[in-house]
């Protein structure tokens, strides 16, 4: 069954990037350049590649940073800097700087809202209203349940009074962020939606969080946020399956498709930086049926 080959090759080619040669993974890197001046390298970032390093983890971008400095300048080329990072199961732009003034720059950018970050995501459901604003505070918090866990959850400033209905303030949790997302639909199909998104805010996983608790709309193959108290994989409604080609049995395999698709940052001039989806991406947009054609 093809969709279940994808989704094989593409596990597969997760596990291949942690057990490949640095040099290897740099090389791919180097490949997947969007953009260099003097100042940054934008790089498109492949699926299941994690930005740092932990427990379990043997290839990760920062790792390689000085191989694809030497690789993309010459052989005295200083490391690359990171400036920003990405959810291992994330794709798309990110921005590497040349040296460690330009890195601390563009994290200032990012700490004071000034990098514009446009991100496509697939949702299973469709949002209500099509286009708006979420905001929301999200918060750490530990999922009891017989594997506890930690989860980003919201952490709202209003609730619905029980008794009477109406909108009461609560006391705000001290150890949440304030986190604030734009949306809009681009196109619904299958019980899905292509989103655009513009997180205003940096706060951890905010965009899965935001649509899954915020607009009940789950990325496709989010199966952290899918469900609250439980890991579970992510229940697709019958539609999707039959046109995926995919058994519920075998959802868990299903890849996260969020996506980093544009960049703006105002360094001297606006330097705007646009990466397409990865093949995995376009071919479920296709298998949806979610066209954009006409954005």
């Amino acid at each position: 069954d093809p969709a279940q080959r994808r989704v094989r090759e593409l596990i597969a080619l997760s596990n291949r990037l942690q057990q490949v040669h640095p040099n290897v993974l740099a090389r791919v890197l180097k490949q997947g350049t969007l953009y260099q001046n003097e100042e940054i390298v934008a790089i498109n970032k492949p699926y299941g590649l994690p930005v740092h390093g932990g427990p379990g983890i043997k290839n990760c971008i920062a790792d390689v940073l000085p191989i694809l400095a030497k690789m993309l300048e010459n052989m005295k080329a200083e490391p690359f800097h990171l400036c920003h990072r990405l959810d291992k199961e994330t794709t798309g732009v990110m921005v590497l700087a040349r040296n460690k003034e330009v890195a601390e720059k563009i994290r200032v950018l990012f700490k004071t809202r000034q990098v514009e970050k446009i991100y496509w995501a697939i949702s299973l459901g469709d949002p209500d209203p099509a286009e708006g604003i979420v905001e929301i505070p999200i918060v750490e918090k530990e999922v009891q349940s017989h594997q506890s866990h930690y989860k980003m959850t919201l952490a709202p400033n209003y609730r619905l009074s029980p008794e009477d209905g109406k909108v009461v303030k609560i006391r705000k949790n001290r150890n949440a962020e304030s986190a604030v997302t734009r949306y809009r639909r681009l196109a619904s199909s299958s019980a899905c939606s292509l989103l655009e998104l513009q997180p205003i805010t940096g706060v951890k996983h905010q965009i899965r969080v935001h649509l899954a608790y915020g607009l009940g709309c789950p990325i496709l193959g989010d199966h952290k946020y899918s469900h609250w108290s439980k890991l579970a994989p992510q229940k697709l409604p019958k539609i999707t399956l039959k046109r995926l080609k995919l058994e519920q049995s075998k959802a868990r395999h299903l890849p996260l498709h969020l996506h980093a698709y544009r960049l703006s940052l105002p360094l001297g001039q606006r330097i705007d930086l646009v990466c397409k989806p990865p093949l995995f991406f376009q071919k479920t947009l296709k298998k949806l049926d979610l066209d954009v054609a006409n954005e």
